[in-house]
């Protein structure tokens, strides 16, 4: 007689594993005739232009400080000049190798791309994300001429990322035969930026180096553009799905994990020393309670690490990352440094100083605004101390890389000294202002 039971197990084992596949091979390959696979949404219909007009090669800073009428007018011209290059045919977008880049209608923050693309022998195109230069996409072979440029490699790569070992060179050559079509994808979350070609990953979590401000981080939202230049390039299946805070985190979280320990359990106060009294711990956060504060720090001292975590600010919130503290005083000035976690952007502190705001060594080194997520969702930020620098990531854009040895102190905010500012050990704590600040997901990688 047959075991039901156990054939009932069978059966759900089976529609598991069944499942599991579907849904292994939805993120592994993309659906064909421009209909795009659950999660994503089409950028391209496969019937004409909606949804796109064309611009240059043209920094979005300028852009933005255009009037709206000269842009308008620019718009206008960049498409007359398009029109005479781009086409539909046969549900694919086709550019003779000249003119000005379709560029998408919207803008995009984190996401994950897709795109089919078949290019004739000697071209020479690419894709840039966020208006930014760019996923190269050219000929291999010898005779194209570009080898002096670092075809030979392949495509897929970051390729006006000037620093080494960066994404500049794709990791594999992964590129079909030309005249064939090649499927791309990529997926940026804040700078960081990993490339899939036919399978094969060219560009591994590499930061996106922002081409047209080598000083400031990849721009936090823009458009895609479909470069054009050098020879014939068809293009089809474009899809795009965007990624929530969640999903942004759970990316940059997941990386190159090893070595970092958590120094917060989630339940008490474990690990952690100072005035733990003016703190609380809410559904597996860290909060500073309201109108209370001070600075709990780690019992554990630290030299060079690696620090990760995520935070959450309520309107207007405030409260600081204690740097190499060393158990008393002002973390700003008695310790290394004071690593601002402030709502920035709130009305309040429309008049601060620039070392001042969210990410800043305060007093001494400013940092990048523009990069936090709206207030009330979760954050995701690295900090790494090394020796006497100090590089904050947030959200996967780098804010602030600074040497303090080589600041003028004469200079700094206070005017003087940080006292502290040359230790060389301490403790990791979090400087409460009052405010309802929240802190999940603490962890260290000791250098």
């Amino acid at each position: 007689m047959t075991d039901l039971r156990s054939h009932s197990i069978l059966t759900l084992k089976l529609s598991v594993v069944f499942l599991l596949l579907v849904s292994l091979s939805t993120h592994s390959v993309a659906q064909e005739d421009n209909q795009p696979p659950a999660g994503f949404t089409a950028l391209f219909n496969g019937k004409d232009f909606a949804g796109w007009h064309a611009m240059g090669h043209f920094s979005p800073t300028k852009l933005a400080a255009m009037s709206k009428e000269d842009r308008a007018t620019m718009r206008a011209s960049d498409w007359e000049n398009a029109k005479q290059h781009w086409s539909v045919e046969n549900g694919e977008l086709v550019n003779d190798g000249k003119g000005k880049y379709l560029t998408t209608d919207r803008e995009y923050g984190d996401f994950e791309f897709w795109i089919d693309y078949k290019a004739a022998p000697k071209s020479d195109s690419g894709i840039y994300l966020r208006a930014n230069p760019q996923v190269q996409i050219w000929d291999f072979n010898e005779d194209s001429g570009q080898w002096k440029n670092g075809s030979d490699k392949g495509s897929g790569g970051l390729w006006n990322n000037r620093q080494p070992n960066n994404g500049k060179d794709p990791l594999v050559l992964a590129d079909n035969p030309m005249g064939q079509w090649n499927r791309l994808r990529v997926r940026q979350v804040g700078a960081r930026t990993s490339v899939w070609l036919n399978g094969k990953q060219v560009v591994d979590h590499a930061i996106m180096e922002n081409f047209w401000d080598r000083k400031r981080a990849h721009f936090p939202t823009g458009p895609f553009q479909l470069q054009t230049h050098g020879g014939e390039i068809r293009w089809r299946n474009i899809f795009i799905k965007e990624l929530d805070s969640e999903a942004a985190t759970k990316v940059l979280s997941s990386q190159a994990n090893d070595g970092f320990k958590s120094i917060f359990n989630g339940k008490d106060f474990t690990g952690f020393a100072g005035p733990t009294e003016g703190y609380e711990i809410v559904d597996g956060a860290l909060r500073c309670k309201p109108k209370q504060g001070g600075t709990i720090y780690t019992e554990k001292e630290y030299s060079d690490f690696v620090a990760r975590l995520e935070f959450r600010l309520p309107a207007g919130g405030n409260n600081g990352l204690a740097i190499r503290y060393p158990g008393k005083g002002d973390p700003a000035y008695a310790g290394m440094a004071e690593l601002q976690v402030l709502d920035s952007e709130h009305k309040s502190y429309a008049n601060l100083d620039a070392r001042q705001y969210h990410g800043s060594a305060y007093g001494m080194a400013a940092a990048t605004r523009g990069y936090l997520r709206p207030t009330g969702q979760w954050n995701f930020q690295e900090v790494t101390v090394k020796g006497s620098t100090i590089k904050v990531e947030l959200n996967g854009s780098v804010i602030l890389d600074t040497d303090l040895s080589k600041l003028d102190p004469a200079k700094f905010k206070s005017g003087s000294k940080h006292p502290g500012k040359d230790l060389t050990k301490g403790h990791f704590g979090l400087a409460g202002h009052n405010d309802p600040v929240e802190f999940r997901n603490l962890s260290i990688k000791e250098l």
